[in-house]
């Protein structure tokens, strides 16, 4: 929502639901089950839903009862792009992320059809722009070596 002072609107970098078919494995389960797995493996993705915007990461859950997590991107700390050999044959990708967050101290987008790398260099660098319009600083207090004793 752009303001007086960021001018900018938010900007919608990924919007969509896991793949119903996430990997190889999958595909051939619901090969060999005549597609009885695939319809299962369909009723799981409805049951999520990603919004990833420039500002903000909303998970829905749920196909009758909705749950809806909200991390604002300045408060992400660490990623991990997930690309196993089965999802890359079928071009999906997981991304973990590590939030500053009491809520959801860990975000995981699972099995999500698009180009994870693409989407992990927008998502870092949406982060780092956010926490500087915040004012945003991480200090990041490595253990002394030595186990807190002086020399």
């Amino acid at each position: 929502m752009p303001t007086e002072a960021d001018p900018t609107p938010e900007r919608v970098l990924f919007d969509g639901r896991p793949a119903v078919i996430p990997g190889v494995g999958a595909l051939l389960l619901s090969i060999l089950t005549v597609g009885l797995a695939a319809l299962f493996f369909w009723f799981r993705s409805l049951a999520r839903h990603y919004r990833i915007t420039n500002e903000r990461i909303v998970i829905e859950s749920g196909v009758f009862s909705k749950r809806i997590e909200q991390v604002d991107l300045y408060r992400i700390t660490d990623y991990v792009v997930e690309r196993p050999f089965s999802q890359r044959l079928l071009g999906t990708g997981n991304i973990l992320l590590e939030a500053m967050d009491r809520t959801t101290p860990q975000i995981r987008i699972d099995a999500i059809k698009t180009d994870v790398m693409a989407l992990y260099e927008q998502l870092r660098l949406s982060t780092e722009q956010e926490k500087r319009r915040r004012g945003v600083r991480v200090v990041d207090f490595d253990e002394d070596p030595t186990g807190g004793h002086a020399a």
